[in-house]
């Protein structure tokens, strides 16, 4: 059931009234008097939170009292400047009227000096201010692939919490998060900005990131409306490439595209933001079946729908307008509500309107379902900001502490051969090797909010933190991130050797720079940028003691790596407190336990590769040519989705299952114990694959229906338990019906997509 958010801060604002009216003292004690009062008004913020019908009977007075230009007005969201500055036509626009939100603008004095403006208007109908709070404000935690891999949901509910109170200290109510779609081509800049591959996963991370976003009342002063993107099918790009066409099956979407954004609005996503990609033929800013017959008539779906940046305005390069008037028709009677940035709206609805090819009734849907969202985000009864507040929201003690703990939570351990890991604190020297290891920007990842550079911790630094002055520390840059790499480099590699030699151990950074994943960042290859491959087996070739620790977004082709490198930490790009939460983990302070989101090919020439496939007639064998394989490399990933391991081992026993046959509206639990064999204390993620063995569409070799991360001491078991409804059990059929069929289902727990235990059960009619 989507949770609908109808309490308004109006409440609020009574109860307070209420409470100071209240506050008589008879000789400095309260009254039977008053205390009666008191008591009965607190109850009237339940009382007083106004109805959806209270709602819609003040839309509906406020529409019939809008004139057109005014109507046009809400459906339009202007930028401000990157700074956090309003332009000055925003206040001109604001006080007449013609403003209903704004992107980028922010910072208390600033949002409450434009919606001071907007109620000086006629009507009075506060600006709606959103910005980008991808993962963090001030305080920047993970990149959301990273917070994904923690595979730990309280966790990232917990970051985006702290990011929602950080921007609506600052005067941000919306936030353009989360980005839900699933991403199965590296190659894809983007893919750094979502969940990874598996509509399970990142189904379970939607519902986290509307939840800490939002809470379940997004009219908390310390919460932002949320806004689900990018809808739908963008993270299918053809060949990786951003903005790029997309054709995908209706099943496909249904059971991979679809999910998470359903899992995002049942947890009460209030808006939705539309695509740029074309969709089977149809551009999705203008696509009529995503918009209005499967979000509005299928989900209910009554929040609105923003425009992604001009895609209004690029249905015309799309093919499918004929002109920019033609593009606004498209867009607005297909279901977008608010055009972001583009001014088609306001320019052509007018003339649609007189010629017979816009009705007024769609342009008044918009306005109410935009109207409908502000209501029940306060704006009306709250517009503007606590400036008070601001500075001590901001990059608090506990935020910072909480940035670390996710940071750490995110890191996935790849390889330790030898024991590698942990380093010891008494080591006498270290290399610190690479071009990300003293980097404070490359820290905060792309889309950082209002992070700053000058507040992120550089792995340097965390190790620094960790050592006594005793313990001598020979850094060296030693390349470029150039992605053709740098002439200087051959000399900074030999120095990178020298020190390499000269320390008992070695950490070396290999991967991106931020701005090499995100928006307009796709790449042909995944290999290592520049001269990277090059510094690590020059300081492998050392014999010394090597970790790398892996900064990117997006999985990379580290081949060589994965069969020399005696250790490797996948970190990604972890925010603020990067630094100190690599050292968390490279001291053994905290054991990785994080696991890929995302599967790490061989080459790009696996692409795509993802573990849910389906089977062929001819499953791949070594043994026989005439099979689904290559001629030049394996079918297999490098690192699949799901892997990870540990400083300690575990082990999965007694997989059972609660009944051998269940009915269609029937469920099975499953069971499995999970014991920590080794000698430290971790976390390990079991999970849950099940398999459709026959039925009347092919179905994937694994779908992952359940997971859970544990914390186990050594020697300690804990038993684990996972529910199997209709609701993981079925599938859409060819009539596109969701069904569940008879017929046998394996299950797997393991630790990762590959191996583990198995089990059956049989579903009946």
């Amino acid at each position: 059931m989507r949770i609908v958010h109808y309490t308004s801060s109006r409440a609020r604002v009574i109860s307070s009234r209420a409470l100071d009216f209240s506050a008589a003292r008879e000789g400095g004690k309260w009254s039977c008097i008053s205390a009666f009062c008191l008591c009965a008004l607190m109850l009237l913020p339940a009382l007083a939170s106004p109805s959806p019908q209270d709602i819609e009977r003040k839309i509906d007075a406020l529409i019939s009292r809008m004139t057109l230009e005014e109507k046009l007005g809400q459906l339009q969201q202007l930028d401000g400047d990157a700074n956090g500055e309003y332009r000055s036509e925003h206040l001109e626009l604001a006080r007449k009227g013609l403003l209903g939100s704004t992107l980028n603008v922010r910072g208390a004095k600033r949002t409450n000096e434009l919606q001071r403006a907007a109620l000086e208007s006629r009507l009075k109908i506060p600006i709606l201010f959103g910005f980008d709070v991808i993962h963090g404000y001030r305080t920047v935690f993970p990149v959301p692939l990273a917070e994904a891999a923690s595979w730990d949901p309280d966790a990232v509910e917990r970051a985006e919490s702290v990011a929602a109170a950080e921007a609506a200290a600052s005067g941000v109510r919306w936030t353009f998060a989360p980005m839900v779609d699933i991403a199965r081509d590296p190659r894809w800049g983007r893919i750094v900005e979502g969940s990874g591959e598996d509509p399970y996963l990142g189904s379970a991370m939607a519902r986290a990131r509307v939840i800490g976003f939002q809470g379940r009342d997004y009219s908390s002063p310390n919460k932002l409306l949320a806004c689900a993107k990018h809808w739908v099918g963008y993270g299918a790009s053809e060949g990786g490439r951003d903005y790029n066409t997309t054709d995908i099956s209706e099943r496909r979407l249904r059971e991979i595209y679809f999910p998470p954004f359903k899992a995002a609005l049942d947890a009460g996503a209030g808006t939705l933001m539309s695509a740029f990609n074309d969709l089977n033929g149809v551009p999705t800013s203008a696509n009529s079946f995503t918009l209005t017959r499967v979000l509005r008539d299928e989900w209910k779906f009554d929040g609105f729908v923003v425009s992604d940046y001009e895609s209004i305005k690029e249905l015309v390069n799309h093919g499918v307008a004929a002109d920019e008037a033609d593009a606004a028709r498209a867009a607005l009677s297909a279901g977008v509500d608010m055009e972001m940035v583009s001014r088609l709206y306001g320019k052509y609805a007018p003339g649609l309107l007189r010629e017979g090819k816009l009705a007024e009734r769609t342009i008044d849907d918009a306005v109410r379902r935009i109207l409908r969202i502000k209501f029940r985000l306060g704006l009306f009864e709250r517009p503007y900001v606590d400036e008070s507040r601001e500075q001590a929201a901001i990059m608090s003690a506990t935020n910072i502490e909480t940035a670390r703990e996710v940071a750490a939570r995110s890191i996935v351990l790849l390889k330790n051969e030898r024991d590698v890991l942990p380093i010891s604190k008494d080591v006498r020297s270290i290399a610190v090797i690479g071009p990300l290891a003293d980097d404070q920007l490359d820290m905060l990842g792309s889309w950082s909010g209002d992070g700053r550079r000058e507040d992120a911790v550089t792995l340097l630094a965390g190790i620094r933190a960790k050592l006594t002055p005793s313990t001598k520390i020979n850094l060296a840059k030693a390349c470029s991130l150039a992605l053709n790499g740098d002439s200087s480099d051959a000399a900074s590699i030999g120095e990178a050797v020298r020190a390499a030699r000269d320390s008992d151990v070695t950490v070396i950074t290999l991967g991106e720079s931020a701005d090499m994943t995100g928006e307009a960042a796709a790449r042909a290859s995944l290999d290592l940028p520049g001269r990277q491959l090059e510094l690590v087996k020059a300081v492998i070739a050392t014999g010394k003691p090597t970790v790398v620790v892996l900064m990117n977004g997006r999985p990379l082709t580290i081949n060589w790596l994965a069969d020399n490198a005696p250790a490797i930490l996948e970190t990604w790009f972890l925010g603020s407190q990067a630094g100190n939460a690599i050292a968390d983990v490279l001291f053994g302070d905290i054991n990785p336990g994080g696991k890929l989101p995302v599967t790490f090919p061989r080459s790009v020439g696996q692409i795509p590769l993802y573990y849910d496939h389906e089977n062929t007639g001819r499953p791949a064998d070594p043994n026989n040519k005439y099979t689904s394989k290559y001629l030049d490399s394996p079918v297999t990933p490098l690192f699949p989705f799901g892997y990870g391991i540990s400083y300690t081992k575990f082990e999965l026993t007694n997989l059972h299952v609660s009944s051998q046959t269940i009915k269609r509206d029937g469920s099975v639990r499953v069971g499995v114990d999970v014991e920590n064999i080794g000698k430290r204390a971790g976390d390990e993620v079991v999970q849950l694959y099940i398999r459709h063995i026959a039925a009347s569409v092919t179905r994937p070799v694994r779908e992952l229906k359940g997971f859970q991360r544990v914390a186990l001491k050594p020697g300690e078991k804990h038993h684990l338990e996972f529910a199997l409804t209709s609701e993981q059990l079925g599938f859409y059929n060819s009539d596109m019906r969701f069904v569940v069929e008879p017929g046998d289902f394996k299950v797997f727990a393991g630790t990762s997509s590959i191996g583990g235990l198995e089990a059956g059960f049989r579903v009946i009619e």
